[in-house]
């Protein structure tokens, strides 16, 4: 699993978004946004387009993820993500991403308006 600061991040959707297709600035297409937080935390704050599935029920909903995508895994401060991340890699997923320091990194480095916890 790749590590991935909120800097990189965004820099990585940024660049998806202007060119979705041909993966501009070496990035790929956009990932998938997966937060591992419980309800009430995406509640408080979230990266705008992340799909919620809190930790404890995403074995009995891995299916509802594509194995073929690339994935940033996103919890509060990266700790969370990086258990999940570890889980997917051995069920057969191999583009995983933790963000490293979770939404609280992306709050203090990349969206200071974005609520804190």
């Amino acid at each position: 699993m790749q590590q991935l600061s909120a800097t990189q991040l965004a820099e990585w959707l940024a660049a998806s978004s202007a060119a979705p297709e041909s993966g501009a600035g070496g990035w790929r297409q956009r990932p998938l946004l997966l937060d591992v937080r419980e309800p009430w935390e995406f509640e408080l704050c979230h990266l705008d387009g992340s799909r919620l599935l809190p930790m404890q029920s995403l074995a009995a909903r891995i299916d509802e993820l594509p194995i073929d995508a690339d994935i940033v895994v996103i919890c509060h401060h990266g700790v969370r993500s990086r258990q999940v991340g570890g889980f997917l890699e051995r069920q057969g997923f191999s583009s995983i991403y933790n963000l490293s320091g979770g939404v609280d990194a992306w709050a203090n480095d990349v969206d200071p308006a974005m609520h804190k916890y």
